[in-house]
């Protein structure tokens, strides 16, 4: 046997007993073994880097060379789920999907809801060539080189029915194990504990350093099959076939056929869950025939043939120590209740959210008293209510808000219609000016590499910086003789602020860090008035009139282009360089070959896919709507469309028009 064989020979056998260590939980072979033959194939690889293999068996240990994540595009979007908390919110869900579908029958697949970080796998020809983190629904992380040290995800598939190109989507998670021993080493270092799986999990995943992520164990279930060539229209079967080849898929999966098969599940689910090795926070209801989903379609977030239905949140007793209060960038003041550490859903738990004032008021809390502690979706800790019985004589003075800021000494606002308190010295309250410039920065506004939070303040404290736009005028000979920087860091920030002079307007709008304007309304507002100079100029009516922006927001944008001190950031910013203008303006509101009409997308299309459609709708001056009703103008229809829709459009008299058609419509 010549060494490119035996090459060929080992990282077929390791593939195998891999599956059969890590997703079947079944070893054929001693560890002694296995180690013996992964010693053997790297020292060949070793020999022969001409085999190089990105899905080698060897490939599970990473990398420790420092690798950038790029930015890809989801085939798909990946949506959020709807949240439920009451098997009456479950009810209404099942009675919706069984009105939608009118008299046709329907199967619900219940999954377990792993509380961990959203992945998309690619395969072609049987192996992984991407893995992609949610990031925003619309494009993520490419962490493919992480993905591949996580042992339970298959790096080469089985079965000879495998599909030629495919994605599944499933969830990373630390297993609680694994994140205990993680936080113990963290807290003999003196660093930070993670606060919950989750948020260990995620940050492993984006970590520089694949040898480290593949040090933690991470683990993997997978939940969805998406492409054109999978096996059939049942979810649940489709999830089965995945197993066979090779994906780690829980077996707690169930088909339903009633509400009383799902109610016994959650029952069963909500007591069992705490006897597993990963983090669950609820479970996940879907339609299982893929025709029937595509025919339920989807709302502007979320898929209405899903549904999260979440537990109820575990609760502890324990002191309330004292009471702290903090100031975020937009000046809001935060009580935060520090508390007798207890053990909560499997996190020790020092700090609790009070809220607001109202909150305080309303548990007449008393420092020494014994609080309810619950995890919102058992993540966030926040107090629920005081044990009053276990009041003493000795109990200690009562909590009342505050009445000035504790950063700056300003007295504090409350406006109408709101519950917090907030510190009106934006331009001199330290914890603000730092928090708009740390959102400035931030991976969805500028991005300026070799910049946080921690320079920020450093930058901050020796004077360099008051505002994002003396970011842009820094030196290096500012920069360099600082401690924890020097000359590459310099460098480094440097060309991190040059690069971020391209990013595009409608991210600059959102670094602005106008309040009510998130990711989403900035780039709606950026595509309705092109430049910031048209947006400064806006009427209060003229942004009325733009879809989705309100009063509030409306009212906000123009207090912030009406403030002196927001101007002349503006025009400080323009002089560096910044993007002010789309690249190429998209059509206004109000102009464009769909001006005027409501759209409704239904099917799937060759051309383009569905998001792509409702992007065009826009960009044509048309609006996307989410249901037929009587002001609908007329349905976009794909192949694949649901029955219910076809006649329900036809008794409403609403037009179908096809792809070809639509594309003729708007001359592309």
């Amino acid at each position: 046997m010549t060494e490119q064989e035996e090459i060929g020979q080992l990282r077929t056998a390791l593939h195998e007993h891999n599956y059969k260590y890590y997703v079947l939980n079944a070893p054929s072979i001693s560890d002694y073994e296995f180690d013996r033959m992964m010693r053997r194939l790297q020292d060949l690889e070793q020999k022969h880097p001409e085999l190089y293999d990105a899905n080698s068996p060897t490939m599970r240990v990473g990398s420790d060379l420092s690798k950038e994540f790029k930015q890809v595009k989801h085939q798909y979007p990946m949506l959020s789920l709807g949240n439920t908390y009451s098997e009456t919110e479950v009810t209404e869900f099942y009675n919706r999907v069984q009105k939608a579908l009118g008299s046709e029958p329907f199967e619900l697949c219940a999954e377990l809801k792993f509380d961990g970080t959203s992945i998309s796998l690619l395969y072609e020809h049987r192996r992984l060539v991407q893995a992609v983190t949610r990031g925003d629904g619309v494009q993520g992380d490419d962490v493919t080189d992480n993905v591949r040290t996580i042992r339970t995800i298959p790096l080469q598939l089985r079965g000879d029915d495998v599909p030629d190109r495919f994605e599944i989507r499933g969830e990373i998670l630390m297993p609680w194990q694994v994140f205990d021993e993680l936080n113990r080493e963290r807290e003999a270092r003196e660093e930070p504990l993670f606060a919950n799986p989750r948020n260990a999990a995620s940050g492993t995943l984006k970590l520089q350093n694949s040898a480290e992520v593949a040090r933690r164990r991470l683990d993997a279930y997978l939940y969805y099959v998406l492409g054109e060539g999978i096996p059939g229209d049942s979810h649940y079967e489709n999830l089965q076939a995945a197993r066979r080849w090779g994906f780690k898929v829980s077996d707690a999966i169930r088909l339903c056929r009633s509400l009383r098969e799902v109610f016994e599940y959650i029952a069963y689910w909500d007591v069992q869950r705490k006897q597993l090795p990963v983090a669950t926070d609820g479970i996940v209801l879907k339609v299982n025939s893929l025709r029937q989903q595509t025919e339920l379609g989807y709302t502007a977030k979320s898929p209405r043939w899903a549904i999260a239905y979440k537990f109820q949140a575990e609760r502890a007793l324990t002191a309330l120590r004292s009471v702290s209060f903090q100031v975020g960038r937009t000046g809001a003041v935060t009580p935060v209740a520090n508390l007798e550490p207890v053990l909560l859903a499997g996190t020790v738990v020092k700090r609790a959210s009070l809220h607001n004032a109202d909150i305080i008021e309303g548990l007449d809390l008393h420092i020494g008293d014994q609080v309810y502690v619950e995890k919102g979706g058992e993540i966030i800790p926040k107090i629920t209510g005081v044990e009053l019985d276990a009041r003493s004589a000795s109990l200690g003075e009562k909590v009342r808000f505050i009445g000035n800021c504790p950063e700056c000494g300003t007295p504090l606002v409350r406006y109408e219609g709101e519950a917090a308190h907030y510190c009106p010295n934006d331009a001199g309250c330290p914890p603000q000016i730092k928090g708009r410039i740390e959102h400035f920065i931030s991976r969805k506004a500028m991005d300026i590499d070799g910049l946080g939070p921690e320079t920020v303040d450093l930058f901050y404290q020796e004077g360099l910086i008051r505002s994002a736009a003396d970011l842009y005028g820094l030196t290096a000979r500012q920069i360099a003789p600082l401690e924890r920087m020097g000359e590459k860091s310099a460098e480094r920030i440097l060309a991190g602020l040059e690069q971020s002079r391209a990013v595009p307007f409608e991210r600059v709008l959102f670094a602005l860090g106008i309040r009510f304007v998130g990711e989403t309304v900035a780039r709606t507002l950026a595509r309705a008035f092109g430049s910031m100079e048209r947006l400064a100029s806006a009427t209060y009516e003229d942004l009325l009139s733009i879809h989705e922006i309100g009063e509030r927001i409306a009212g906000s944008v123009r207090a912030f282009f009406a403030d002196p001190q927001e101007q002349a950031l503006v025009a400080r910013l323009r002089e560096y360089g910044l993007q002010m203008e789309t690249a190429a303006p998209e059509a206004a509101p109000g102009g464009g070959a769909l001006a005027g009409k409501s759209v409704v997308v239904s099917g799937v299309f060759s051309r383009h896919s569905r998001e792509e459609y409702k992007q065009l709708i826009e960009r044509h001056g048309g609006k996307n709507a989410t249901s037929l009703s009587s002001k609908t103008s007329f349905l976009l229809a794909g192949e694949n469309m649901g029955p219910a829709k076809k006649e329900k459009a036809a008794k409403l008299g609403i037009p179908i028009v096809g792809e070809e058609e639509f594309l003729q419509m708007i001359a592309e």
